[in-house]
């Protein structure tokens, strides 16, 4: 058998270049994960101490103005390019245009630290995937990819920030191949996108960072009774979503519209974020909130603290100030389910747990990364109730999300809304005009 005749007989087989593809992108990844799951390791660890500093130390958070300034200066002379953060992320996707300046991830990580440092009241998954996406897209020159890899390597980048920041490598491999478009996921990408999201939570582990352990210690039977419970909860899960991404976006509205020299935004929202939290004479609303969460799995809850914590969360983050969204959403729903046994009667850790994961469902509009999310953080037990929560949440939250940037693939209530194409953003303006929809 000639050289030749071995090569055409080879070309027939589909893994060969199967085996190829698999062999690049683990090469890839391995660079990717090890160089988000380091800066995910100091920047949580940075995270912490900012945290315990301020909590030791709370007169810092009357400076959390001249803290707002210096994080909205930064970006004003720096960071245009990249002041659109996640949303940059997924525009690049659906319409590259250049490589995501690096300048991305110093500035965000900055930015979130300075943030908690103050108490602003903000999150870190926003942060983690801005770094991984920024650290990713370096290698798309070095390794002269196409439009096509290009598209891949991002997806990689959202995936290990994402992972190695809340220590869920499953949850981040789907929640970075479902975020990009509603209704849709990205199976070409899979791979890709869990070898990154395994990759940067071993190497952050590598660096002895904990994460944060929850527990249901009770799960309900599933029976019809219960399924109509869970029902109930979801549809609430997913109105609550809905109310916290329209309130994020009408105070950064507000704000952009009002005051019109950036670093003065979030300079005049620290006065107002300060005065509050003072006056109230509390720092339960404010940082990561972690605390509170694993609380609410146990023990009951203000009914007023997750409307509390979506007000502060949604104004901090309008005003300018930077970090993620999710774990102030894993407060939310937490301390949501924890109140709503008032009426609902299913275990309350099993509640909390439900609208830990269903909330951040509904706003991000990620129903499967978010079930197994909460299989990974809680267990298979409440897989069925977590499961049913989060896509019913991602229903009733509407064409709305966190991330206006999001594509609609497929509409979620054919019924009501058939428009694809759209960007959730565009929605809302449609609507306005009053535009049928086709």
């Amino acid at each position: 058998m000639t050289f030749n005749s071995m090569k055409r007989r080879l070309s027939n087989f589909e893994q060969i270049p199967s085996l190829i593809y698999l062999l690049k992108w683990l090469g890839i990844c391995t660079l990717i994960g090890a160089a988000a799951g380091s800066i995910s390791a100091f920047f949580l660890t940075s995270l912490s101490w900012a945290t315990n500093w301020r909590e030791s130390h709370l007169w810092i958070i009357a400076l959390l103005p001249i803290g707002g300034f210096i994080i909205g200066l930064s970006y004003h002379l720096y960071g245009n390019s990249v002041v659109k953060g996640n949303n940059l992320l997924l525009e690049e996707f659906h319409s590259p245009k250049k490589i995501i300046p690096f300048r991305m991830a110093p500035l965000v990580l900055f930015g979130t630290i300075l943030t908690h440092f103050f108490g602003g009241s903000a999150g870190r998954e926003g942060t983690a995937v801005q770094i991984g996406g920024a650290v990713a897209d370096r290698f798309t020159a070095v390794f002269n990819l196409s439009k096509r890899d290009r598209k891949i390597i991002l997806i990689a980048g959202i995936s290990a920030g994402f992972a190695s920041v809340f220590g869920t490598p499953l949850a981040g491999g789907i929640f970075a191949i479902e975020v990009l478009i509603l209704g849709r996921i990205r199976l070409d990408a899979i791979v890709p996108s869990f070898l990154a999201a395994v990759l940067a939570n071993y190497f952050c582990e590598i660096w002895n960072v904990p994460h944060t352990h929850y527990h249901i210690n009770q799960v309900a039977e599933m029976n019809p009774v219960n399924l109509l419970w869970a029902l109930l909860a979801g549809i609430i899960f997913g109105l609550v979503a809905m109310l916290f991404s329209k309130t994020t976006h009408f105070w950064s509205n507000l704000f952009n519209k009002h005051i019109k020299y950036p670093p003065l935004r979030p300079f005049i929202g620290g006065i107002i974020l300060a005065l509050i939290i003072f006056s109230i004479g509390t720092t339960k609303y404010i940082g990561l909130g972690v605390p509170v969460i694993v609380d609410a799995f146990s023990i009951k809850m203000n009914s007023y603290d997750f409307l509390a914590k979506l007000l502060f969360t949604s104004f901090t983050l309008g005003a300018g100030f930077k970090g993620g969204e999710v774990t102030p959403l894993f407060y939310i729903g937490a301390t949501l389910g924890n109140v709503l046994i008032w009426f609902i009667p299913l275990p309350m850790g099993l509640m909390a747990g439900m609208g830990f994961v269903a909330v951040f469902a509904g706003a991000t509009n990620t129903p499967i990364a978010c079930t197994v999310m909460g299989i990974e953080l809680f267990g298979i037990e409440a897989g069925v109730f977590i499961a049913i929560a989060c896509s019913t949440a991602y229903l009733f939250s509407g064409h709305t999300g966190v991330y206006s940037s999001q594509i609609i693939g497929s509409p979620k209530n054919t019924s009501f809304f058939r428009e694809k194409g759209l960007h959730l953003s565009e929605i809302k303006n449609k609507r306005e005009k009053k535009i049928p929809d086709s």
